[in-house]
């Protein structure tokens, strides 16, 4: 799949992460709350992430 210059990412370990640079290759991510309500990054997750490692 070819990288998405609109969506970096830097988490190699993902099944989505365009190999030879850090981006996404997929089209859209979607990003969800970790808690009922964010206020700061880490309180975010991509949701789109597959590890690498997740048979399908």
């Amino acid at each position: 799949m070819e990288s998405n210059p609109s969506i970096q990412c830097i988490v190699s370990e993902c099944r989505y992460h365009a190999d030879n640079d850090d981006y996404c290759t997929l089209d859209q991510i979607s990003v969800g709350r970790v808690d009922s309500y964010s206020s700061k990054s880490e309180d975010t997750d991509c949701e789109s992430f597959i590890s690498k490692d997740t048979a399908f």
